[in-house]
């Protein structure tokens, strides 16, 4: 049974970002963030950490056969890829001029745009 952890923080990455795999059988390899499950700190990566799911004969799929998706890797073994140079780069917040936080690279100094 999966333990619940009801006092989520902020994470470091957000859906569409480009994020590089620090360990595991992907290592190295980067891609963009499909959807964040913030309970469990997981995310879907495109293309990384590729299953293969058999699927039985159905109506709507009459032929079955082995499907191939992406699963869910914890985000402790992401960061976070910095647009402008394309390095991996750890992220700060600071607010900006209207009051609101931005994300930035702690490399750089540069603001990334959400998304």
């Amino acid at each position: 049974m999966r333990k619940k952890n009801h006092n989520t923080s902020k994470l470091h990455i957000r859906k569409g970002d480009t994020v590089k795999v620090l360990s595991g059988n992907y290592r190295n390899k980067q891609g963009i963030v499909l959807k964040i499950f913030t309970e469990a700190y997981r995310a879907t990566v495109e293309a990384i950490n590729m299953v293969s799911r058999h699927r039985k004969p159905s109506a709507k799929n009459p032929q079955g056969g082995i499907e191939k998706k992406e699963a869910p890797i914890h985000i402790s073994n992401l960061m976070l890829v910095d647009p402008a140079t394309g390095d991996a780069t750890r992220i700060g917040r600071k607010h900006n001029e209207a009051g609101k936080l931005e994300r930035y690279s702690k490399k750089t100094g540069e603001i990334i745009k959400n998304g």
